[in-house]
This record gives C-alpha cells, structure tokens and sequence, in this order.
C-alpha cells in the first residue's frame, strides 16, 4: 500500500483484527489511526446498548468512562470524506472561480507589462514595472498563509467576502491611475492582498471533501486561474484600443464580481480543524522530504514567471511578431497550462503527485532555455504552448503533495501556509531579478536565468521525493 494513498484503509483496518497484524508498517499504523472516527469521553448513567455496540457498564459515582463517536465532524476523519457527490463537486467549482479570480488575474500581468511599457508608465524600466506583478504574486501567497488561521476558526465567509471586495475595488482603482505609485497600490497592494484572502479557502475547502482524487480535484478547481489567464488577456487586449485602459478595467472587475458571486454563494464549509492550528510547525524543516520539497518549490517558483512576463515583449523587441500577435503569445501560454493543471492531476492520483511534478518542472526548464535559441513565430509559439502545459502542474500539484508529506491532516493549513510563505519570496524577486538581467545583458540570459532556477527546483524537489519515497522508480510517491 502506498503511502500516499488513502485508497486501502478498510483494507489496513481489517488486517489490524488477523493474525500477525502487529506487523503492520508505521505508516499503515498512521493511517489507519486517521480514518478512525474521533471519540470523545463520556460519563454515561444510562447508555443502552444501541447499533454502536455501546452498553452501559456502571451508574452513577462508579460509572466508566465510554468512548462514544463525537457528532462533531473531524478533519483527521479520512472515511467521512465524500470523495465526490453533488456538494463536493460544488465546492471544485467554488474553487475554480476563486482560482480564476486569484491566479488568473496574477497570469494576466505580462498583458498589463506589454502595455505599461509603452503606456501609462512608458518612463519606468521594466525591472520598475515588473515589480507591480511580483508584489501582487507576493502578497497572494503571503497572505494566503497568514490568513490561516483565520479559516481555522470559522470565518471562511467573511474571508472572501473580503477578498472579493479588494479584488473588484482594486480593479475599479486602477481604472483611475495614471501613475507607478497609483498602480502598485490599486493592482499590487488592494488586489495582491484580496487575492490572497480568496487563496486559501479555494485550497483548503478541497482538501475536507477529497482524499482519494485530491489530485484531480485540485487540478481542475486550479485550471481557472489558466482559463482566467486566457480570457482576462484577451479581453483588455481587445476592449484597451476601443473603449480605453479605464473601462477595459473596469469590464474585468465586473466579470470577477460575477465569478466571485458564484464562489461565495455555493461554497460552504464541511468540517474545520477540532482547534486552530499552530501558526508555525518549525520541526517539519527537520523532515527532509518537507524541506527539500519547500526549498525546490521556492527555486522553481523564483524562475517560473519569467517567461510569463517577458516573453510578449520578447516577440515585439525582437520583430518575431507584431504587437497583436506577440499579445495571443501569453494567451497560448495559458491555454496550454489549462490541461497541464487537469491531465497531469488526473495522472498523479494514480502515480503519486511527486513522481508527476519533477518531470513536468524539469520540461519546464528546458523550454525556457529553448526560447535562447528561437528567432521565428513558430518555435516561441510552440514552446509557449509546451511551457504552458508543463508549468501549469508545477503550479497546481504543491498543495497536493503537501497533503502526502503530512502525516496529520489537521497539520496540512500551517505546512502549507510555511510552505508559501517561503515561495511567495521567491516570486517577490524573481521576475524583477530578471528584469535587471534583461536591462543589462539582454533577452537570452534572462532565459537562462528562468531556466536554470526551474531546473535546480526540479532537481531539489527529485531529492525530496526520494527523502519520501526511496530511489525505486515504481514507487507511488
């Protein structure tokens, strides 16, 4: 049985009561100690007995104590999960409208960087500009782990409530800038921190419905921010020259009113942890799958969007394409990224999440490094389209692996929420990194800068998986 797998429990459970079940591994130990249904203590005077097998064994001063199951739903109460059913698959489309109006809008910025270049912010260099992008990637993830524990105690609401809010107000206010100051804080600063109030209940409300198809869940509840990366694009694309930069705003932040709507009106909350969860949990860093995992993920996440970014005005400053072409690159770049958040997914719950992520993230590298030597339209569209795919798991399957690398579910929200913490640096610095390099030396070693960053992420993170799992290539990890 793997490890990573909530797949065989019943199994585990009925070979705990043959014989030689004291052989059973650590781990199958740990996961059936997970499925089991919490009990709470009870002094009970006149408990009948009932379909539970419970029975009264005293009364009054003398009465036992009994374990009874706790009506309280429990997030370590892996048999509970519905792993599917009309209300579960509610709650992935829930996500995918938070991811769509999170991520999506953060895949959107090489668009705004192409436009601000020669627009409104024509003065800046597009280091200066790229930071906008960065700190809005910055804070989703930042504060995404700082609001944990605001989940935990119950106020998953009043989180997106909020969220939502900042994302369209933040919207409407940069309808009205002009200026760099006005932009960082309108799309940096208001939508960075309300993207990353929706980011953790689209991320954690999965994880108390699925178990078993995690994976593929979060897969297609992440391939929103995809889809909303293909369409945001293209509608400022078409609307900017028309009806201008202020209502072409303006139209995105009434299509994310409308999608964040949704989310709010059919999210609803199964279970929350017994009690709030531990701000940090620094003894994980002493596990090295965990810490290996974090470290490859930052590193990958630092060189990840350097294609996203700069790979529209890489077409237009070379003469590759003209400005409406080299625009439908991003577009192309996302669409691919669509079905690399949901194929590889679906192929991870089958052979483990971290066996899927290392191949797609050192692809994803070697795409970048392609683009040193692409001089025509039709390569740099097909290693868009290529780079789009393979990055889109890296993207999307961290929060699934987190889930296998923690061996106590109520644990997931502060793993994942240290985890972040740590890639949302590597995002705040990576792009504006290479925007310096690109400003210095030229287009070809901001490539290598992304490229290399993906690859070495990809290489910590295979160490990561043989911490897990060993060095068999069969192993389910």
């Amino acid at each position: 049985m793997s490890d990573s797998s909530f797949e065989d429990v019943e199994k585990v459970a009925q070979h705990k009561n043959e014989p030689g079940s004291e052989h059973l591994t650590q781990q199958q130990e740990d996961l059936l100690e997970a499925s089991e249904p919490p009990f709470t203590a009870h002094e009970d005077d006149d408990l009948e007995a009932n379909g539970n097998g419970l029975r009264q064994v005293g009364t009054g001063a003398g009465a036992s104590l009994h374990q009874v199951p706790s009506s309280k739903p429990s997030v370590n109460n892996i048999r509970s999960v519905p792993n599917g059913g009309t209300k579960a698959w509610l709650q992935v489309l829930a996500s995918f409208f938070l991811f769509f109006n999170s991520w999506g809008i953060v895949n959107t910025f090489g668009t705004y960087q192409a436009y601000y270049e020669t627009g409104i912010l024509a003065d800046s260099s597009p280091s200066d500009i790229s930071w906008i992008g960065s700190i809005q990637a910055f804070l989703l993830m930042f504060v995404g782990a700082i609001t944990g524990s605001i989940y935990d105690a119950g106020y998953v609401h009043s989180l997106m409530l909020v969220g939502s809010f900042l994302v369209v107000f933040g919207q409407m206010m940069l309808s009205l800038a002009s200026s760099y100051y006005q932009v960082i804080l309108a799309q940096a600063i208001c939508i960075g921190i309300g993207c990353g109030c929706l980011f953790v209940p689209g991320v954690a409300i999965l994880s108390t419905y699925f178990s078993t198809k995690i994976a593929t869940a979060m897969g297609l509840a992440a391939s929103g921010s995809s889809l909303g990366g293909v369409i945001y694009p293209i509608i400022f694309h078409r609307l900017q020259p028309t009806i201008g930069f202020p209502w072409a705003t303006r139209v995105i932040g009434f299509i994310a009113l409308f999608g964040l709507g949704i989310s709010n009106f059919v999210l609803r909350v199964r279970t929350i942890p017994d009690s709030r969860r531990k701000f940090l949990d620094l003894p994980a860093f002493k596990e090295p799958q965990y810490a290996l995992f974090v470290l490859g993920t930052f590193l990958g996440f630092m060189g990840l969007y350097v294609v996203f970014f700069y790979v529209q005005s890489y077409a237009i400053e070379t003469n590759i394409a003209g400005d409406n072409m080299s625009f439908y690159l991003l577009s192309i770049l996302n669409a691919g990224s669509i079905f690399g958040r949901i194929i590889p997914n679906f192929i991870a719950d089958r052979t483990g999440p971290l066996n899927m992520i290392i191949p797609c993230a050192m692809i994803s590298g070697i795409l970048a490094l392609c683009l040193i030597a692409s001089h025509s339209l039709a390569p740099v569209i097909v290693i868009c389209a290529l780079y789009g795919f393979f990055s889109g798991s890296f993207v999307s399957l961290p929060p699934t692996i987190l889930v296998h690398l923690t061996a106590n579910r109520a644990m997931i929200g502060t793993r994942m929420g240290m985890c972040f913490t740590v890639v949302s640096i590597g995002l705040l610095i990576g792009t504006p990194i290479s925007g310096q390099i690109l400003n210095a030396t030229g287009f070809p070693q901001t490539w290598v800068f992304g490229g290399v960053l993906v690859i070495a992420g990809s290489i910590v993170i295979g160490a990561s998986r043989v911490a897990k799992g060993g060095w068999g290539l069969m192993v389910k990890v």
